[in-house]
C-alpha cells in the first residue's frame, strides 16, 4: 500500500521495494538489510495474498478479513475527528472500471460502452468510507443498503445524535433505497430523471425562464416545490424540486427527490449548495482510479480485484491522513494525491544504512523542505 502511495502499480516493483531501506523504514522494520533478517514482501507474497481463500487453510495461510478492511476505512474516518460535525453528508456514486481481460465478473455496460466492472464509491468529504467491487450486470444503486447500513452504524455507536444526509444521482433514486433511509432517520437527496409529468410540472416555469434570460442576457434559472410519486413503483409522495433553466437557448429542466421538508431547506439553496456539490466527489473517485491505480483490477477473480481496489483505497487513505493532518493550512492543504507524491514523496535524498539507524539526506536547496518539515512534526506528534 505504501508502494502504491509512491507511485509503483505493479505487483513486480516490490522485489526492488522489498530491499529498499526507506520503504523497510515506513514498513517499520528497520533492520530489512541485515543479512539474518528477512526482507519484505516481494511480489510471490502478495500473489499469495490475492489467490488467498476467506479462511486460512494448510495451503493458503494468507488471508484478508473482508469485513474488518471495511469497518477500518469508517474507524480511520472516525479517528480524524474527535468531535461530530452537526451534519454529516455522504456522497454515493458507482463508476466505470474498465476491463481488457477475460476477469471473473466481466460485462459489457451499454451506457459506458465497454466491458467493466462497476464499483460503489462511498465519500464524506475526501475521506473514502467504502469502495466495493461489483460486476457491472447491476442497478448502479445495488449493495447501497447494505454499505450505508455498515458505515451507518458504526457512525451512530460513535455519535448516537448525528445528523446523516446522503447524496446521489438518479441512479439511487430507488424506492427500496428510500424507503430504507426513512425508516433509519438518514436523510437524503438524490438527482430524479425526468418525464413528461415532472417536465409537464414545471412547464410555466420553464416558459417564463426564456423571456427572463433575454432581459438579463444570462441564464435564468427558476426552481419549483412538488409533491410528486410515480405512477406505481413510489409507496407514497415525496417531495421533489424542480429546475427550470434554458441554457444556450435550449430548455434544461432538471429535479431532485428529497427526505427534507421545506421548514429544512428551501428549493433553491438545496440544489445549488447542497445538491450541486456532489460533484466534487468525482474528483474524488479520479485521484484513487488515476492518482492511485484503482482500476488495475487486471488479475483473474473478482476476489482478487476487490483487494487490488482496498489496496488502492488504503493508499488513498494513508495521503488523505498526510494531508490532513500534516499539511493543513499549507499550499498542499487541497493538493491532489499526485501533486503531494511528486512535490514530497518523490524526492531524490541520499540514504545511508549504519548497524543502528538508517539516515535519509535530503537536499538543503528542496523547493518544499518547509512543508515536508512541518508535515514530518504533525504526523510525529499525531502519533505521539
Amino acid at each position: 500500500m505504501v508502494g502504491i502511495a509512491l507511485g509503483y502499480e505493479d505487483l513486480n516493483d516490490h522485489d526492488e521495494l522489498r530491499h529498499d531501506p526507506v520503504t523497510a523504514v515506513l514498513a517499520g522494520k528497520l533492520k530489512a538489510r541485515r543479512a539474518e533478517c528477512a526482507p519484505l514482501a516481494g511480489k510471490s507474497t502478495l500473489n499469495r495474498m490475492e489467490l488467498s481463500r476467506p479462511e486460512p487453510t494448510r495451503y493458503h495461510k494468507l488471508s484478508c478479513d473482508a469485513a474488518a478492511v471495511e469497518r477500518l476505512l469508517v474507524e480511520v474516518f472516525l479517528e480524524a475527528h474527535r468531535k461530530a460535525s452537526a451534519q454529516i453528508i455522504l456522497d454515493l456514486d458507482a463508476t466505470d472500471d474498465p476491463l481488457h481481460g477475460h476477469q471473473e465478473g466481466r460485462f459489457f455496460h451499454g451506457y459506458y460502452d465497454r466491458y467493466c466492472y462497476l464499483p460503489l464509491y462511498v465519500f464524506c468529504g475526501r475521506h473514502l468510507l467504502a469502495a466495493k467491487l461489483r460486476r457491472s450486470n447491476i442497478d448502479a444503486s445495488a449493495g447501497a443498503v447494505e454499505e450505508i447500513a455498515q458505515i451507518v452504524g458504526q457512525l451512530r455507536r460513535r455519535w448516537p445524535r448525528v445528523s446523516i444526509l446522503l447524496r446521489a444521482d438518479s441512479g439511487f433514486a430507488r424506492e427500496a433505497l428510500m424507503a430504507w433511509w426513512e425508516a433509519e432517520h438518514v436523510e437524503y437527496v438524490f438527482g430524479l430523471a425526468r418525464n413528461e409529468r415532472l417536465a409537464a410540472a414545471i412547464e410555466a416555469a420553464l416558459g417564463a425562464a426564456p423571456l427572463a434570460s433575454a432581459k438579463t442576457g444570462k441564464p435564468v434559472r427558476r426552481f419549483k416545490d412538488l409533491r410528486y410519486a410515480t405512477l406505481d413503483s413510489w409507496s407514497r409522495e415525496r417531495r421533489v424540486i424542480g429546475k427550470a433553466e434554458v441554457t444556450k437557448g435550449e430548455p434544461n429542466p432538471r429535479f431532485i427527490v428529497t427526505s427534507l421538508q421545506r421548514s429544512e431547506a428551501k428549493a433553491r439553496p438545496l440544489y445549488e449548495k447542497v445538491y450541486c456539490v456532489r460533484d466534487e466527489m468525482e474528483n474524488r473517485i479520479k485521484e484513487c482510479q488515476l492518482d492511485l491505480f484503482a482500476d488495475r483490477t487486471s488479475t483473474a477473480t473478482l476476489r482478487a480485484n476487490q483487494l487490488r481496489l482496498w489496496f488502492a483505497s488504503i493508499a488513498y487513505v494513508l495521503l488523505c491522513t498526510i494531508r490532513h493532518i500534516g499539511l493543513a493550512h499549507t499550499q498542499f492543504a487541497a493538493a491532489t494525491c499526485s501533486t503531494i507524491r511528486l512535490k514530497l514523496l518523490k524526492l531524490g535524498a541520499l540514504v545511508r544504512v549504519s548497524v543502528r539507524r538508517i539516515k535519509v539526506a535530503i537536499a538543503s536547496t528542496c523547493p518544499w523542505q518547509n512543508e515536508f518539515a512541518l508535515a514530518h512534526a504533525r504526523l510525529r506528534e499525531a502519533a505521539a
